[in-house]
């Protein structure tokens, strides 16, 4: 299951196509053999008997330390979610559809008449130092994320839909007047009291429930704005989950071990060993053994689909890489996203001609055999009718790119354009390191703008490291009029967690009266009508390509190599937590 949006680093190309990248070719010599391969695994590995013991080694793939915010309520980095993840478990499973069950630690009532949402938590589902889950375990997640004091990116205007919660943000009330806790904050229910329900609150990841706890009995005595640097937060955190951490290695690696309080029982495994290795090693770290999972680098498929002793599980994950335009700030008092009217990046026909410069489709299916490849909308194919199949986005179109910029007014003067009022244009532009390749793919972009008369420069003349990168977008720094960058997301295609006025995530900044609209209306009591639903997010999808304020460009094959020796290892989401497997069901085979 999935149940919130990521941040997610940008895809990693490998050294080989280094020549090809640099000199922008592509079209002719794209191959689709390698989709057509992955297109074929499967989701899990195949069901085997299963033995007690046995440590595994998992590699995280990242040319960055990971920053240890062990803590859903304030990370939002992949790899911090991933080297947590064998500890952090939701409250709720689902089924394959994402729809929440009553499988999980915790089951789901929704009383649209009554407006409310109840929240149990079963019996026996205890932290890793023996304490029952609570109410106020769940309560305090919600005052983490809306307490000023934490700045918690997973504060949105979303939450507001739950009564007292915006009072709680503001500082205005000490408690949050909609969570009811009946038996009590040591009992297990909690009664959301909502203004109205929505239609995606019956699956994970819809944005209006959270779906995890905090342990308030652990970290009740820190201050809201201590919490985040705390040693009970990055040394020490508690789980509910399978595993609990035995050691930190910081920003390299972590060891886990059982958590013998776990309510579904013992985990089969002795041991999980997350250790970081740069991606430009992944071949080599997958060919030699030296991971029992590991992550396929897609452009390094070639070199490792002949492995042996190793089981391919793929998927195309719920996620995508965008191009996005800085076009205002977020104002922290107000807690909403403020255009700026004359922002440089604030013309649509500019946005729209370096759209179409791009030869997003070219380069990626190139040098990754077809494993990544480039997407239209928003709205990824995975949601089904959701999708607006009929809208192709921007293909590679020079001379349409010239012919907008032409029209709009943004004259060369010798080899560059000016602003329509005459002034000289240099746009600033951001984009995330990763392995040996990703500076010659985003020269091959940059060489795109320039052809169409463009004078676009990296943003300090190089690549920006992870962490780095995205506290120059948190922030809005000046120095940023564009980025590429990407996100893993939700289970529940609502847009308002993501581009809404009031969702610190919009990175953009874009602020418009239709699309605030369009959202309200997504998510009204009209979309509990299924296609009145579909007929909103095609028209917001037709709208955002219209804008052109953030820009999809590809996803990709997601392939893990995992040694066959191995059982349980599956993301369908009714058998994984978060985009991970359920490290509780994976197990070496006798």
């Amino acid at each position: 299951m999935k149940k919130r949006n990521i941040l997610s680093s940008i895809g990693l190309v490998s050294a080989a196509a280094l020549t090809l990248v640099a000199c922008g070719k592509g079209g002719n010599n794209t191959s689709n053999e390698g989709a057509k391969t992955a297109s074929k695994f499967p989701a899990e590995t195949a069901v085997k008997d299963a033995k007690q013991g046995g440590t595994l080694k998992v590699a995280e793939e990242t040319d960055t330390p990971f920053t240890g915010i062990f803590n859903e309520e304030l990370q939002m980095s992949q790899p911090d979610a991933d080297v947590m993840s064998p500890g952090s478990e939701t409250l709720f499973d689902t089924d394959d559809h994402y729809k929440i069950n009553d499988k999980g630690a915790a089951t789901l009532k929704l009383n649209r008449q009554a407006k409310t949402v109840t929240i149990t938590v079963k019996k026996g589902v205890k932290w890793s130092d023996g304490k029952q889950v609570t109410a106020k375990d769940i309560e305090y997640a919600y005052e983490i994320i809306a307490n000023k004091g934490t700045k918690s990116q997973r504060y949105s205007s979303q939450f507001n839909i739950i009564n007292g919660m915006a009072e709680y943000h503001e500082g205005k009330a000490k408690t949050i007047s909609g969570i009811e806790m009946p038996d009590g904050e040591n009992g297990r229910t909690v009664v959301l009291h909502c203004k109205e329900l929505k239609p995606g609150m019956t699956n994970s990841g819809n944005g209006f429930i959270w779906e995890a706890a905090a342990p308030y009995h652990y970290l009740k005595d820190i201050p809201f704005d201590k919490l985040e640097s705390s040693d009970k937060i990055r040394k020490n955190p508690l789980f509910f989950g399978p595993f609990q951490v035995q050691k930190i290695v910081r920003g390299q690696s972590v060891t886990w071990v059982p958590n013998k309080y776990y309510w579904r029982g013992k985990p089969k495994l002795d041991k999980i060993i997350y250790q970081v290795v740069s991606p430009n090693s992944a071949s080599q770290a997958i060919k030699s053994h030296k991971f029992d999972v590991a992550r396929v680098v897609n452009s390094q498929w070639k070199q490792v689909k002949d492995t042996k002793d190793v089981d391919f599980v793929a998927q195309v994950p719920l996620g995508y890489r965008y191009v996005a335009f800085k076009v205002g700030k977020w104002d922290a008092k107000k807690s909403k996203n403020i255009m700026n009217p004359k922002a440089k990046m604030g013309d649509k026909n500019l946005r729209q001609a370096m759209a179409y410069a791009m030869n997003t489709d070219q380069v990626y299916k190139h040098y990754t055999d077809g494993l990544s490849f480039q997407i239209p909308t928003l709205i990824p194919a995975q949601f089904g009718d959701y999708f607006d199949k009929s809208n192709k986005g921007y293909t590679y179109n020079l001379k349409k790119a010239n012919e907008i910029l032409d029209k709009a007014g943004y004259k060369k003067k010798g080899k560059w354009r000016t602003t329509p009022n005459g002034k000289p244009l240099t746009i600033n532009f951001m984009a995330m390191s990763g392995n040996a390749i990703q500076e010659p793919i985003v020269q091959n972009y940059i060489q795109q703008w320039n052809k169409i008369g463009l004078n676009v420069k990296l943003v300090g003349g190089r690549l920006t490291e992870f962490n780095s990168f995205y506290d120059k977008v948190h922030h809005d720094d000046p120095k940023v009029d564009m980025f590429m960058a990407g996100w893993g997301l939700s289970s529940e295609p609502s847009q308002n967690q993501m581009y809404s006025e009031g969702t610190m995530s919009n990175y953009s900044r874009f602020v418009t009266p239709e699309n605030n609209k369009l959202i309200a209306e997504m998510d009204s009591q009209k979309a509990f009508d299924h296609k009145y639903r579909v007929e909103k997010f095609h028209e917001w999808q037709k709208y955002m390509v219209d804008q052109a304020y953030v820009v999809p460009t590809y996803n990709e094959y997601q392939i893990d190599a995992v040694n066959n020796k191995l059982t349980g290892y599956s993301l369908k989401p009714s058998k994984s937590n978060n985009g991970h497997p359920l490290w509780y069901q994976v197990a070496y085979t006798k």
